[in-house]
């Protein structure tokens, strides 16, 4: 064990308290999701998933806010918050000034008093004008305190590629916040990741930062009758395995999933099987199941939309290769990810600039030719 591992065993981390847009995947994928899905399902957009979370966990604690930019009288800039004003008064859903580093500040000292802040971004670009509050108060607080003092709120807006809206709307932080200790990051898919996700993170004692993608909020997906339930709690640091394969791995997160699930579709016509992992929690990173999937199919790439250089990829590259998973490895892993360049705004220069499926598929079939030492 080296001394990094071994100080991370003193990790800044509080335990836990018992525009409608085509969807980046098939009809017959939806169809054979509700078959999927335990009893009957309902259609839910991820927007209206991110709405009922909200309404259940604000009804379930009084300790639980929310505060952001048009929130309440205006129902969010993209009607997240739809409705919440009217039920729950001003007193609990707050509009806030134009100043994010403001009332980033205000939710992170409510939240040092025992509140449970929901501090809303109207995109994760304007998250960087309080970065300060977010990594410096309250990732670290816990840890400097000596465990004395929890942070427990959530930071949540859209984040990554959105349509028509150039360099300074569109990028993707994963990576950014996955590298912070003392922060826990989300990242979720579909409309059952988006509600199940999101009521963890408001419950759980540490700051949460929980990035959604304005791409996803008018695409609806499956909701079975145990997501639909207001106990519906998905696990902080759990991947899910969306399609079982054995020629190759797809690790991805986000709207990614979906255009990784599109590719596996495509891919099978010609007899490949691909397996889908995805990941929903950035950190704590589910290891395990992708070295499981590895050790499986001996293959890997990873999808994502924020750049290649030092992101989430190249964090499952570095854990997979000093993992035993490594020696399964039967080609170079590949990753899969937005251009090295700001997003541009002219629409054919931004459809270049994130992997879609047509690139997954191109990849895969790449990776299946290739052999270590050929």
């Amino acid at each position: 064990m080296t001394f990094l591992s071994s100080l991370h065993r003193i990790a800044p981390i509080a335990a836990t308290a018992k525009r409608a847009v085509k969807p980046a995947f098939s009809s017959a994928y939806a169809v054979s999701q509700q078959r999927f899905n335990s009893s009957s399902s309902v259609e839910m957009t991820v927007r209206d998933a991110l709405n009922q979370a909200l309404e259940e966990e604000l009804a379930r604690d009084e300790k639980v806010f929310l505060l952001g930019e048009e929130v309440a009288q205006y129902n969010g800039a993209y009607k997240v918050t739809k409705g919440l004003l009217d039920k729950f008064g001003p007193k609990r859903v707050i509009d806030t000034p134009i100043t994010e580093l403001g009332f980033a500040g205000l939710a992170v000292g409510a939240a040092m008093s025992g509140l449970k802040p929901i501090c809303e971004f109207m995109t994760f670009n304007f998250a960087m004008q309080a970065i300060d509050q977010i990594v410096n108060s309250a990732a670290k607080t816990h840890y400097m305190s000596g465990g004395v003092v929890t942070v427990p709120m959530v930071f949540r807006g859209p984040n990554g590629a959105a349509a028509g809206v150039a360099a300074q709307h569109s990028q993707c932080y994963a990576a950014w916040y996955g590298s912070v200790p003392g922060l826990k990051v989300l990242s979720p898919w579909n409309s059952e990741d988006a509600k199940g996700l999101l009521k963890a993170a408001i419950r759980d004692p540490n700051p949460v930062v929980f990035l959604e993608n304005e791409l996803e909020y008018g695409v609806s997906y499956p909701m079975s009758a145990e997501a639909l339930s207001s106990d519906y709690v998905l696990p902080i640091g759990k991947a899910k395995v969306e399609r079982e394969g054995k020629d190759i791995t797809i690790v991805s997160h986000s709207r990614s999933v979906g255009f990784s699930m599109k590719a596996a579709e495509e891919l099978a016509k010609s007899g490949i099987s691909v397996e889908v992992v995805n990941l929903r929690s950035i950190r704590p990173l589910d290891v395990d199941t992708i070295v499981a999937s590895v050790k499986k199919t001996n293959r890997l790439i990873t999808v994502e939309g924020g750049w290649a250089s030092y992101g989430v990829g190249s964090e499952i590259a570095a854990q997979v290769m000093e993992s035993d998973a490594f020696d399964y490895l039967d080609a170079p892993m590949v990753r899969v990810a937005g251009a090295d360049v700001p997003t541009p705004y002219a629409k054919n220069l931004e459809e270049f600039a994130f992997p879609d499926d047509k690139v997954i598929v191109k990849t895969v079939r790449n990776v299946l030719d290739k052999k270590i030492g050929a």
